[in-house]
């Protein structure tokens, strides 16, 4: 994200802390402290120097930023009852939602932190492991245990559609910026849905079928797509119902093999990728 500061990466996981880089020169630039147990999500609200996390620990904490650079804890939400394994923040940047594996997703205000609604399913699924919002901010994609992408229109809070297909739980989705196509990542690779015809049309394997995929991404022209398992893959996307080419094949450098996160840069200049050993790596666009 972009700042007066300059341009900042944010990064959570296993030791409970989030972190704020300078991405240009690596810098720390201030530590989170204050969940209990490993961060599963983060996001930049485009406003007021907000930046939400949420935790294995049940809570999401919403952070305000100082003009000095600091970031102070200003809520803690608890209404979820398992992890919080997802959060997205809405087109508007005037809401977000939150899904757990309590089987429950929270549609927050965020100028006042309130939890607007929450919406549960009947028993007999562990919950939900993903989610993202269409970018028109009508419609919220959730990913479950049990592989299912169901969508919903978030006005009524009702489903509007199941997809089935994927095999292990549903760890990642990222719509295009077009808002025809979602992309969806699991056990079983990834794959591409027309959300016109609620179909899937492309389905990319795993690099490795140990591996889980566990991130995919859009750019914001929507002429890429990232794909993290074993390692990152970057397709060009001419036209994705036709043809969708491989550009780029990066290694994990940190030798686990294991991806966790990918996010493109201002103008895909950059991808910051996520993994197993603790480090961000960043990938410049000549990478690619």
């Amino acid at each position: 994200m972009r700042t007066p500061r300059g341009d900042i990466v944010a990064t959570g996981g296993m030791d409970t802390n989030a972190i704020l880089s300078d991405r240009l020169s690596g810098e720390i630039l201030c530590s989170l402290t204050g969940h209990s147990k490993e961060i599963t999500s983060l996001k930049f609200v485009n406003q007021n120097g907000l930046f939400i996390t949420g935790s294995a620990d049940k809570t999401v904490r919403i952070w305000q930023g100082s003009k000095d650079g600091d970031y102070s804890c200003i809520h803690t939400l608890k209404d979820h009852t398992a992890e919080v394994e997802a959060v997205t923040v809405h087109p508007s940047q005037k809401y977000f939602v939150t899904t757990s594996r309590d089987n429950s997703w929270c549609f927050y205000d965020i100028s006042t932190c309130s939890c607007l609604t929450q919406v549960g399913e009947a028993s007999g699924q562990e919950g939900y492991t993903s989610a993202a919002f269409h970018p028109d901010g009508r419609i919220l994609g959730t990913g479950t245990t049990d592989a299912v992408v169901k969508i919903w229109d978030v006005k009524t809070q009702s489903k509007a559609a199941n997809f089935d297909g994927h095999v292990g739980p549903v760890t990642a989705m990222s719509f295009s910026e077009n808002g025809y196509f979602l992309a969806t990542a699991a056990l079983d690779g990834a794959k591409l849905w027309d959300l016109r015809t609620s179909k899937c049309f492309k389905t990319f394997p795993p690099c490795n079928s140990d591996t889980t995929t566990n991130a995919v991404e859009f750019d914001f022209s929507g002429k890429y797509l990232a794909i993290g398992g074993s390692d990152i893959r970057v397709y060009q996307l001419a036209n994705p119902k036709m043809k969708c080419r491989v550009i780029k094949t990066l290694q994990d450098l940190s030798g686990t093999g294991k991806i966790t996160s990918i996010k493109f840069g201002v103008d895909a200049t950059y991808i910051a990728v996520g993994s197993m050993d603790q480090n961000l790596q960043i990938f410049g666009h000549q990478s690619y």
